[in-house]
């Protein structure tokens, strides 16, 4: 490389350095074109493509990246596999790429990890035991492996009982936070499983605290306080409804709390001939973190941002849109920005699951979910959040009375087809026997309730709060109903 490569080459790198990810973009693209023999440099520009969203440009500069002799190229292909997998709404090319990794090096953990949990997207439980295990062998002890391979064996099995004799050792090694969390969720579902809720319970209790510490000292839990006002801002930002339009929108909206029953919601539809499953879509999180301002900004804004912003989320719908289709995006915290949907396409159809409040709560608590959602660490947090759910929800219901249709869990489940009816006649769709054959049907599912869905629909998560009665009366005093 001559002088003038050189001094492209520091200038992209200092550019990617500094976190100016467009420029840096050019500049390595201008590099490229003129040095395109620079293997670590199709790498870089993938990565920051990556960042950008532009994921086919990423898998392709990953392609060119292997082709010119990458070091590590097994890293490569792990990369374009979480793309693929995550983005593209591409399984089987996913697989490929972690197999290709595999090939390369056979003990490569995060290839196996990947492997494993891709399978789980894809039901295929023997395939997941089978990757876990091989993680195992190559890392023993490997809190990750063991924490996932629990989540695999069936809960309340003759072999879990073992396996959470193997999580009590490792847990007893005194791991770092973050394992320690990995394996006291896992812990508390094959104790929940066997019946040992007071056991169970506790174990969750210490995974929310091990994982409220693997976060930092500058972790500063829920507040309360900032939230309710985030919640009193949409309401006060949102009070007119949103003008008349006669686009379509492309997408059916499946919005509600974590964990109360909107992956099922979204396995139904998908069974439906006019309906393509997008799963838990990132669009509207990634489009509104652009958004300066939020949300004052959406109602001041003019016809052209708000055409850029339907464009962006249009072009992340891309990958999983099927001609003559709608697409589900199951996002349950979108019930936050209702507003903002309805701003995007005024006729959005909103489906909001909901579920009984102390079953959800519990099953929040009982999930391992990351710093962004420090609401679940704490029961009494969670319960603040739930209110303010029900408050934000209940603003949103009276502004869009015609467009927001309510799932109940508990009912769903117990008598299913009436009110699936029901559902897709508010969607403007044809009965279809086939939404009811959702525990047989392949795809992936990207959720905690994975294996859930693929079993038929049954009652027993309803009222699960009873088996924890004592722990709720302590956090919350007098439980009614239990509603």
């Amino acid at each position: 490389m001559d002088a003038q490569g050189s001094a492209l080459l520091e200038h992209a790198s200092a550019l990617r350095r500094a976190g100016r990810v467009e420029d840096a973009i050019a500049a390595y693209e201008a590099l490229l074109e003129r040095e395109p023999d620079l293997p670590d440099s199709w790498y870089n520009l993938g990565w920051l493509q990556k960042q950008t969203r532009r994921y086919p440009d990423a898998i392709r500069s990953y392609g060119e990246a292997l082709k010119r002799g990458v070091r590590e190229p097994e890293e490569v292909h792990l990369n374009r596999a979480v793309i693929f997998s995550d983005h593209l709404a591409r399984p089987d090319e996913a697989e490929a790429e972690l197999n290709a990794a595999l090939r390369l090096n056979s003990g490569y953990l995060p290839a196996l990890l990947n492997l494993g949990n891709l399978k789980e997207d894809l039901g295929d439980r023997a395939a997941a035991e089978e990757a876990y295990r091989r993680a195992l062998a190559v890392a023993p002890g490997n809190a990750l492996a063991l924490s996932r391979l629990a989540g695999v064996i069936a809960a309340g099995s003759e072999a879990s009982g073992a396996f959470a004799g193997e999580l009590r050792d490792a847990l007893s090694r005194n791991p770092a936070p973050d394992e320690r969390a990995d394996l006291g969720f896992a812990l508390g579902r094959l104790l929940d499983g066997e019946g040992k809720y007071g056991e169970a319970f506790a174990a969750y209790e210490a995974a929310n605290r091990a994982s409220r510490e693997s976060f930092g000292p500058a972790f500063r839990g829920y507040d309360r306080a900032a939230h309710e006002r985030f919640v009193d801002r949409l309401i006060d930002s949102f009070r007119e409804r949103a003008a008349p339009s006669n686009r379509v929108s492309p997408a059916i909206f499946i919005a509600g709390l974590f964990r109360s029953g909107s992956t099922l919601v979204e396995q139904i539809l998908a069974g439906h001939s006019r309906i393509a499953s997008g799963g838990e879509l990132d669009l509207i999180p990634a489009l509104l973190s652009t958004v300066e301002s939020y949300p004052e900004a959406v109602t001041s804004a003019d016809q052209g941002t708000i055409d850029s912003w339907r464009d962006f989320y249009l072009e992340g719908l891309r990958p999983f849109t099927r001609k003559g289709a709608l697409v589900t995006d199951k996002r349950p915290d979108n019930f936050l920005h209702i507003g903002f949907i309805k701003t995007l396409f005024p006729n959005a159809k909103i489906v909001h699951t909901r579920r009984n409040r102390l079953d959800n709560l519990l099953s929040l608590y009982f999930l391992h979910l990351g710093s962004g959602m420090p609401y679940a660490l704490d029961l009494a947090d969670a319960a603040h959040w739930h209110g303010e759910y029900e408050r934000l929800m209940a603003h949103w219901k009276r502004l869009y009375p015609d467009d927001i249709f309510e799932v109940d869990y508990d009912t769903l489940v117990r008598d299913p087809e009436p009110r699936v009816r029901e559902l897709l006649s508010f969607l403007r769709l044809d009965w279809e026997d086939s939404v009811l054959e959702f525990n047989s049907r392949r795809g992936a599912v990207k959720t905690a309730s994975v294996w859930q869905v693929r079993e038929p629909l049954h009652a027993r998560s309803s009222g699960r709060w009873r088996n924890y009665e004592s722990q709720l009366k302590a956090a919350f005093g007098p439980l009614g109903a239990g509603g």
